[in-house]
This record gives structure tokens, sequence and C-alpha cells, in this order.
């Protein structure tokens, strides 16, 4: 008799949490403010974290998912298609690379490479994306971007990706034990 075998890519309590993830994330995208003094239009908010906890518990696909997910809710909430376009494209920059070289490299010295190229990565599709983008859908000409880089896009898209990875070490350290599935979790981390 044939037996059949499951090939779901994730359990139900993964999807589950994912889903949490994305909840929590969407909830982080409206708690938004300036971090940088004197450019007020660019918003710091944490609504990366969460895709990245996915990413780190259940691997590059499901963190990316998770940052997809939460950045069209709010796009579609808000009405802002430009900014959503934009927040997909640094989850999938920031999320991707993280969380497939920390499933490659399961340490907390993994977790640290991981992100640091992800805060790489990150700032600079935000800062080519920003280049197409904002000339083609906001008008702006691109001198005007491009003059944006040094004092404000480049500061902005670091100090951004890096609080955003602070976050998530402390919050995954926090819960990995409680939303990884048992035979992947590993005592002492």
């Amino acid at each position: 008799m044939p037996t059949m075998q499951n090939t779901n890519r994730w359990e139900t309590k993964e999807l589950v949490i994912m889903a949490l993830m994305c909840a929590i994330s969407v909830i982080l995208s409206f708690i938004e403010f300036p971090i940088i003094p004197g450019i007020t239009w660019l918003k710091f908010d944490a609504s990366a974290m969460p895709a990245m906890v996915s990413g780190f518990a259940y691997g590059p696909v499901a963190g990316i998912v998770v940052g997809i997910v939460s950045a069209l809710i709010h796009a579609m909430i808000m009405g802002d298609w430009v900014g959503g376009l934009m927040n997909v494209i640094v989850i999938i920059a920031m999320v991707g690379p993280s969380a497939a070289i920390y499933s490659r490299k399961h340490t907390f010295a993994g977790a640290v490479i991981g992100l640091v190229v992800g805060i790489v990565c990150m700032t600079a599709a935000a800062i080519v994306s920003n280049l197409i983008i904002d000339p083609f859908y906001l008008g702006m000409p691109l001198e005007a971007v491009a003059g944006l880089i040094l004092p404000a896009l480049l500061p902005f898209n670091i100090a951004k990706s890096v609080i955003n990875s602070v976050l998530t070490l402390v919050v995954y350290k926090s819960i990995s034990n409680l939303i990884t599935p048992k035979k992947s979790q590993v005592k002492g981390r």
C-alpha cells in the first residue's frame, strides 16, 4: 500500500506564527518617527524585524513572505503603493541574504554575519531603488535624488537597517525556542 508523505513546506504552527509576525509587522509599520535630525520625511519603523525573526526561524522564504505580505497590507491601508514597492524591495534585500546565511551557519556569529550582509544589501537596494523609482513615480529630478544620497538616504538606511538588526537579535534570541520547531532547537544559544 502506498504511503502518503506530507509535502507542505511549513507546519500549521509555523504558518500561525508567520501570520502573527505579519500582524505585528503591520502594527509596527504605523509606529514611525524620524531618526535623523532635519530629515523628517524619512521615518523609521521596526516592521522589518518580524520578517527577520521569521526568516531566522523558518528560512529566507518565510521571512520574505512575512515582509512582503505586511508591506502590501500597509500599502493597501495607506494607499501608498510607491512606498509599498520600496518596502518590498528593501525587505527582500535585507531578509533574503541575512536569513540564508543564518540558515547555513546557525550560530550567533552566523546571525551577525548575515545581518551585516543584509545591512549592506538593504542599503544598496534602497539607494538604487530611490534613484530609479523616485524620478519615475514621484517626478523628482534624478539630480535631486542623487544629491540626497550622502546627506540623507545613506545615513538613514544604514541607521534603519542597523536598528532593525539589533532588534532582530534581541527578539529572536528571546523567543527562538518558543517559535522554532523542536527538531531545530539548540541548547545554549
